[in-house]
């Protein structure tokens, strides 16, 4: 059984995408125009969400509920986690200063309310994703520590949903943590940039233990945030940093977990090119013309 492919963008709301997806730059329903391109998107601006112990924010559920009638029933949401929930301790101004811990890290009741929130999505709610920064040994003790903490909270994640873990931590990406995802049935969230390993050399080492998963979320991030946002003025609409091989060794990996039965996300950022929309122009190219769900 072959799975099933879905291409979108990390985040939707970028007026200089108008020509490219939108039919104006601005006085339109972004989202809904989207959704007439793209069968899935990433929404990642609740990942934002901790200012303090006792301000946490979540979704507002006019949001969610615009959200929602914006899209087709057969569109998928993934959405990024707070980060509230996967901080070790909060943000620091200055490295000088101590490191306080995050009493919400891990937090199963936090996790239930942020899923109760998006509760009016219904089956257009995709896997939900955990994503970790990267976590030294003041923050974790080691690789093993982390999956403990990880493994007592999946046990108490609510029933229903599906989760996926990103974590930048490259030494982290052994045996021990693939089967770990596997054992507790967590999906891995493959990251291209930020300073991890190509995919396809992860997928090459582990594709027996990544392959059986049911949905994988590729994410596509590039290298270079800073540098491709003075490069582009941020206006997204050029590629300017094309990665043809990387590109191709992508799709050969995602052509690979279709044809094991996976379903992928390949969720696309303005950062990695230069321009979302149009890197997933080139990824339709050498996919063949194959059209996803």
């Amino acid at each position: 059984m072959t799975g099933e492919l879905r291409i979108g963008t990390c985040s939707w709301r970028f007026p200089s995408w108008h020509g490219l997806v939108y039919s104006a730059p601005k006085g339109i329903n972004y989202l809904e125009e989207y959704a007439e391109q793209y069968d899935t998107v990433e929404i990642d601006r609740w990942f934002w969400s901790l200012f303090g112990e006792d301000s946490i924010g979540l979704p507002d559920p006019a949001d969610v509920e615009r959200y929602r009638s914006a899209v087709p029933e057969d569109f998928v949401f993934t959405v990024k986690a707070p980060n509230s929930i996967t901080l070790t301790h909060f943000y620091r101004k200055q490295k000088t200063e101590p490191m306080k811990e995050n009493p919400h890290f891990l937090s199963p009741s936090l996790l239930g309310t942020f899923l109760a929130l998006l509760d009016p999505l219904g089956a257009t709610l995709g896997p939900v994703m955990l994503q970790f920064g990267y976590l030294n040994k003041k923050m974790v003790d080691s690789q093993e520590a982390f999956q403990e903490h990880l493994q007592a909270f999946s046990q108490q994640m609510p029933g229903g949903y599906q989760y996926g873990v990103e974590v930048r931590n490259a030494r982290y990406l052994n045996r021990s943590y693939f089967t770990f995802l596997s054992r507790n049935k967590l999906s891995p969230v493959l990251l291209q940039g930020y300073w991890m390993p190509p995919i396809s050399d992860i997928y090459a080492d582990w594709s027996d233990l990544i392959a059986q998963h049911e949905a994988i979320v590729i994410r596509l991030l590039g290298p270079d945030r800073k540098g491709i946002e003075k490069e582009t003025g941020k206006r997204w609409d050029r590629i300017v940093a094309p990665r043809d091989d990387e590109l191709r060794a992508i799709v050969d990996v995602t052509e690979d977990l279709l044809a094991q039965g996976a379903n992928v996300y390949l969720n696309v950022n303005n950062h990695y090119e230069g321009s979302a929309p149009l890197t997933i122009e080139r990824i339709r190219a050498l996919l063949g013309g194959q059209d996803e769900t």
